[in-house]
């Protein structure tokens, strides 16, 4: 079909889900959809829009449930295997502290905190002009917080491929190959920022890539996505790579960093984080994974005045 237009199939694909529950959701009448020539068929700007507006639903019917448990934080936007790790630590040197965390992609994390619906922010935006990251979106994203952004790591991301790299994959020109199917992540993500900027810089249409379409959410799914052969190449982090078995072909460090007001900043269950932050227990589990710069890890590196 057009792009403009999904069939059940498509829609079922761009939204990570089984045909069946597209079908559950039509007949619910919870998707935007449209009846013609006895099949359903869903404009591709409405599915945009409905995820959106779940998505930030979701997000604002967590707040009031996560302020009832003392000393909870909510988070929102990218996502990494260290968090998950830093959080178990947290979890098991302090567990009065809660941190819940939703895998929204960095522009949503920081229009949702920007909204109040969170309290942190995950983010590794490249402003491509100045070279930084995170810092040169804050005016455009939150302009309700007095914003503060700490260093939680950097880490290296690249080409994922199968072993051996069967089908010599070395960079981005390769990905007008017709043979060779690429997976996307989504809009408003770091990597798809990350993407989209190099495709630009060597002149490369999305239309010449074959699966460019083709979305997910996270890194681990787009690693999955290729070791289930539904892809041959993809973006993502280095450790995703080593833990899937995968090879890894580099294109740059960048930098992830937690953005929070000010006021959040101060309470203890944020301080307790970055203290397990710059802890030993957690430096001697991610040390063994490769991949990432502890160096500035807890650093802040912009605070509004």
């Amino acid at each position: 079909m057009s792009g403009d237009m999904l069939n059940t199939k498509e829609v079922a694909q761009y939204l990570g889900i089984h045909e069946k529950q597209v079908y559950a959701l039509v007949r619910a009448r919870r998707i935007p959809a449209t009846r013609v020539t006895g099949k359903w068929i869903f404009p591709k700007k409405l599915i945009d829009a409905w995820i959106e507006t779940n998505a930030g639903q979701g997000i604002k019917e967590a707040r009031p449930k996560s302020k009832k448990i003392a000393g909870a934080l909510l988070a929102a936007g990218s996502n990494d295997p260290v968090l998950d790790i830093l959080q178990t630590c947290m979890r098991n040197s302090h567990p009065e502290f809660y941190i819940f965390s939703a895998n929204t992609g960095s522009t949503e994390g920081l229009k949702a905190l920007n909204m109040g619906y969170t309290d942190i922010a995950w983010s590794h935006l490249l402003d491509v002009k100045s070279g930084q990251y995170n810092i040169p979106y804050l005016a455009t994203y939150l302009s309700n917080v007095r914003a503060v952004v700490v260093n939680l790591f950097k880490r290296e991301v690249g080409f994922l491929v199968a072993p051996g790299n069967p089908l010599n994959i070395k960079g981005f020109k390769d990905l007008v190959n017709k043979d060779i199917r690429f997976i996307n992540r989504q809009q408003g993500s770091g990597t798809r920022l990350l993407i989209d900027y190099h495709l630009q810089r060597l002149g490369i249409t999305a239309v010449g890539i074959s699966g460019y379409d083709v979305e997910v959410y996270t890194h681990f799914d787009v690693g999955l996505s290729i070791l289930s052969r539904e892809a041959d190449v993809g973006i993502a982090t280095a450790v995703v790579s080593k833990l899937l078995g995968l090879q890894f072909i580099p294109i740059t460090w960048e930098s992830f960093d937690m953005i929070l007001d000010q006021a959040t900043f101060f309470e203890k269950g944020l301080q307790t984080f970055i203290d397990v932050l710059k802890s030993g227990e957690f430096r001697k589990i991610v040390d063994k994974l490769g991949g990432y710069d502890f160096k500035n890890s807890g650093k802040i590196l912009y605070s509004a005045v």
